[in-house]
């Protein structure tokens, strides 16, 4: 399976990423198997970094193979559900939290499933109600490389850079 990590950098050796708090997954190295998404991605980093650089930084998509028939503990998550957002929830609010995972496949709370995760956290919105609303989001996918067992089985083959 191809994957993409959309980013600044040219990253042949990918590490778990702690600096980023409320990850939906927690801390990890993530991916994602749509390189349109990817791209998007590397395009706002590098938005972003030029603004505080002040200097154009150029947006990059790494591009890495893994083979899914991993022997390590992969959780996939089909779509939402009460379980991924329990998952999200945690991981987005208790910073001790970790799963027992290698790896987690699952749909990304973006600006608009953040909202409604947010709502879920500060006790506004019922979970059940939360997931119903989330089926009608168009919502992309990620993969949540969590452990170093799980970082060995990226292959990195290549980045380029992305025009705008």
């Amino acid at each position: 399976m191809i994957l993409y990590h959309g980013t600044t950098l040219e990253i042949p050796t990918p590490q778990i990423i702690r600096q980023e708090v409320g990850r939906d997954f927690g801390f990890a190295f993530y991916t994602t198997d749509i390189k349109s998404q990817a791209e998007r991605w590397a395009v706002r980093r590098s938005k972003i970094s030029s603004r505080i650089s002040k200097t154009p930084v150029k947006p990059m998509v790494n591009v890495y193979e893994w083979n899914p028939e991993t022997l390590l503990r992969v959780k996939s998550f089909d779509g939402p559900s009460l379980e991924w957002l329990d998952m999200v929830v945690k991981c987005r609010s208790d910073l001790s939290f970790h799963h027992p995972y290698d790896i987690v496949i699952g749909k990304i709370a973006n600006d608009n499933v953040g909202e409604t995760v947010g709502y879920v956290i500060q006790g506004i919105m019922r979970r059940e109600d939360a997931v119903e609303r989330l089926k009608f989001e168009q919502i992309n996918n990620q993969l949540a490389f969590c452990t170093e067992a799980a970082l060995k089985e990226l292959r990195f083959l290549y980045a380029y850079e992305v025009g705008e």
